[in-house]
């Protein structure tokens, strides 16, 4: 967040930043345009919404503007009318808005379609499988992404969990991380009410705080939810042995996601080979469901 009277010890400003903790768990509000860019240049692997007063952004947005990490700006200004011609220059910029409300809006559905876009993939050529069975290369040969996503699902679902404990440990490491407090203690008091797809697919914190460790394999946060990984790999395991007997034949399902050309590229060579997704898969059979969530991306 970029603004030069940022001031926060003003209530107005808390109020903000509450409502937008609600959705980031990490929001740097900044007053100096040189630190700000000093942040965005210093983020690699995530990305980044920011939020800029009209006056600093019509200067600072078309020096930042091509960063990669930066997705989405917002301009939070009373004056609409006078910025609109500028902004319009700037393709990364999302809109001009005198609330926080309609901002907090608009971020909630970016963030939904980066944690359904940002799911990772791993890529195995079929000649690195082959070269590797013809050598007699142990599969400790194969990419490292695929080998640690293998060996965390090994590991987390034989680990015998004790869900009052390890809801305990998630729970402080919520607090911690600012997730709002109402959230948190529906999910302690109500976890057993409902079951762990049901939680996975709620508007709220859990999912997009699996989806980012699980993207970034950061262990520390896979560990803490590891009994609702465990949980929820199970219950999709039950529904399939109950209902595969009802399907005879394999049918079609559909997923709208983006792709860097990179990864497109690495999807065609992979013909023949493996594709691993390092999380669970959202799909629909209506392949009207992938247009829609193509044509959101686009």
């Amino acid at each position: 967040w970029l603004d030069a009277n940022i001031d926060e010890g003003k209530e107005d400003f808390q109020k903000a930043l509450t409502a937008l903790r609600k959705i980031f768990v990490t929001v740097e509000p900044f007053t100096d345009v040189d630190q700000c860019v000093d942040y965005l240049t210093s983020i690699d692997d995530q990305k980044i919404y920011l939020i800029t007063s009209a006056s600093l952004g019509q200067t600072t947005v078309p020096l930042i503007h091509d960063i990669a990490q930066l997705d989405t700006i917002f301009v939070f200004c009373s004056n609409k009318d006078e910025h609109k011609f500028w902004a319009k220059e700037c393709t990364k910029v999302k809109g001009i808005h005198d609330s926080i409300q309609p901002i907090c809006m608009q971020l909630i559905k970016a963030t939904q379609s980066c944690d359904h876009d940002a799911i990772p993939m791993s890529f195995i050529p079929k000649r690195q499988i082959s070269e590797a069975a013809s050598t007699k290369q142990n599969l400790d040969q194969l990419p490292p992404s695929y080998m640690y996503s293998v060996i965390f699902k090994d590991i987390i679902l034989e680990i015998d969990h004790d869900d009052n404990k390890s809801m305990n440990t998630l729970v402080n490491f919520c607090r911690q991380q600012n997730i709002p407090e109402i959230q948190i203690n529906l999910l302690q008091s109500n976890y057993h009410e409902k079951s762990p797809i049901w939680w996975y697919t709620k508007p709220m914190f859990l999912y997009g705080m699996l989806n980012r460790a699980l993207r970034m394999l950061d262990m520390e946060v896979m560990i803490k939810l590891g009994f609702f990984i465990q949980s929820l790999h199970l219950q999709l395991e039950q529904l399939h042995q109950a209902q595969s007997a009802n399907f005879q034949q394999a049918f079609t399902v559909y997923r709208g996601q983006e792709l860097s050309q990179k990864d497109f590229q690495n999807l065609l060579d992979s013909k023949g080979g493996l594709l691993s997704f390092n999380n669970f898969l959202s799909t629909s059979k209506r392949s009207f469901a992938y247009v829609v969530s193509l044509s959101e991306t686009i």
